[in-house]
């Protein structure tokens, strides 16, 4: 049985209330996974060596491409993109990077604010990769995608649930094709796990664990006391974009900004959607019903804990019974006697079914094992549909106007990472069960919450 997508809800644009939040109307039906056409399922990633890279631009060069953070993981991501098709712009706040990408595309233009990119070249440019900091996904990928152009974003895929909900309906109201950065979606040991699981060979599954090394960044601790000058190559206040005003510290920048709540969503913002991918994939793991932090909470408004652990409830629906996922960060573990002889690592997950256990110790669950192994030791992996590559996957959805063809689009990917970050709004009441209304996007017995939701914009950085 072939890996199918079952995350085809479908939905309408309805008018944005006074307080953010959508009044959805929606129409639960399981769709399955379209079959990959002949050219995904054929098709070869391609390396960097200098000739194909050559190639491969030259025959693709009709997706014109904006990059925006191109540094970082936005390089790679940027690389890709230029393997795909043609990068007809650049933007960075860091001048340094922005030059420096700017080597390798010399014909790019060049810019540090997205919004005059978009105001000067919406009609040369067809797709854009946001590689920026968590707090300004949404407002330069809305702001794409109004405009039309398809999009690829990195994980987590927005800053807030409110965003992710936007972009998702914003997504299949323009017809778009979209993919989050999370590539072990792409990975064949990901697929397989996800049949294994749909096929019962587990059997019920009832509970998860996932944990993770992060945060690798400082958290757990308050605003600096002393700013420090504005490093020349750096435009702050292009980098704080819609979050509010603070002086500039080396506390926050580079990659430090994840720990921090005004730019950052935290370890599980970091990870879950890469360590949940699985899970919460096989079983549709969407909309839980309550969550539970244990943690110390936000610490002054400014950072997320040091260490936490997460409760997810979901309840049962037409394929699967009632579930609970738990979460786990900062060197909090799952008990060891869960997954007896195997070891257990620094980041991990595993799916408890009454059948037995899917383990592993992978961010991207490339690699897994089924426990206890000598029950599997004959067992045969189901097949799954090979991928040609994470942002391959988004190009020929580009190509072939078919956004089921990349696999972490925005209509699974913005459920996924509604998940995760349910995790950062328990954190804001610690201790207590948060009781979650989905469809209206409210938490019911904690009103005082609901400001977490979404978040206060900066004036000119608006969704």
């Amino acid at each position: 049985m072939l890996l199918r997508q079952s995350f085809g809800y479908v939905v309408k644009f309805t008018t944005l209330v006074s307080s953010e939040r959508f009044r959805m109307s929606r129409q639960s039906s399981r769709r399955s996974f379209l079959q990959q056409s002949a050219a995904l399922s054929a098709g070869v990633w391609v390396t960097s060596h200098a000739k194909a890279f050559a190639r491969e631009r030259s025959a693709n060069s009709e997706i014109r491409f904006a990059c925006i953070g191109v540094e970082g993981k936005g390089a790679s991501d940027r690389d890709d993109a230029g393997r795909h098709g043609q990068i007809v712009a650049l933007c960075d706040v860091d001048s340094d990077r922005l030059e420096k990408a700017a080597e390798r595309y010399p014909n790019a233009k060049k810019y540090t604010d997205f919004r005059k990119l978009f105001d000067e070249m919406a009609n040369e440019i067809d797709a854009v990769t946001v590689s920026t900091p968590d707090h300004t996904h949404a407002p330069a990928a809305v702001r794409a995608m109004k405009l039309g152009k398809h999009c690829f974003c990195q994980k987590p895929l927005t800053y807030s649930i409110f965003e992710a909900r936007t972009m998702r309906l914003l997504a299949a109201e323009k017809k778009l094709c979209t993919q989050m950065g999370n590539q072990g979606t792409s990975l064949s040991g990901l697929r397989e796990a996800v049949e294994i699981i749909r096929k019962g060979d587990v059997g019920k599954v009832s509970e998860i664990h996932i944990w993770t090394n992060r945060p690798i960044w400082p958290q757990g601790e308050g605003r600096p006391a002393n700013p420090e000058p504005v490093p020349p190559e750096l435009d702050w206040d292009l980098f704080l974009g819609p979050a509010p005003e603070r002086p500039y510290h080396s506390a926050y920048v580079p990659f430090k900004w994840r720990g921090w709540v005004d730019f950052g969503t935290g370890a599980i913002g970091d990870m879950a959607c890469h360590t949940m991918n699985m899970a919460v994939m096989a079983l549709e793991l969407f909309d839980p019903i309550a969550v539970t932090a244990e943690s110390e909470g936000i610490i002054q408004n400014e950072t997320y804990p040091k260490d936490s652990k997460i409760t997810f409830e979901f309840a049962a629906n037409a394929k699967r019974g009632p579930v609970k996922m738990f979460w786990y960060d900062g060197g909090r573990r799952p008990p060891a006697e869960l997954m007896p002889g195997v070891n257990q690592g620094a980041s991990g997950s595993l799916v408890i079914g009454d059948k037995g256990l899917i383990f592993s110790d992978s961010d991207y669950h490339g690699t897994f094992l089924l426990l206890p192994k000598e029950k599997f030791v004959d067992y045969k992996n189901p097949e799954a549909i090979v991928s040609p590559g994470h942002f391959t996957e988004f190009a020929n959805a580009i190509k072939e106007s078919k956004p089921e063809l990349a696999m972490s689009n925005f209509e699974y990917a913005a459920r996924l990472t509604e998940t995760g970050l349910m995790g950062n709004l328990a954190m804001r009441a610690p201790g207590k069960r948060i009781e979650w209304d989905a469809v209206n996007m409210k938490v019911t017995n904690a009103p005082e919450l609901n400001q977490y939701v979404s978040r206060e914009y900066r004036k000119g950085w608006e969704l």
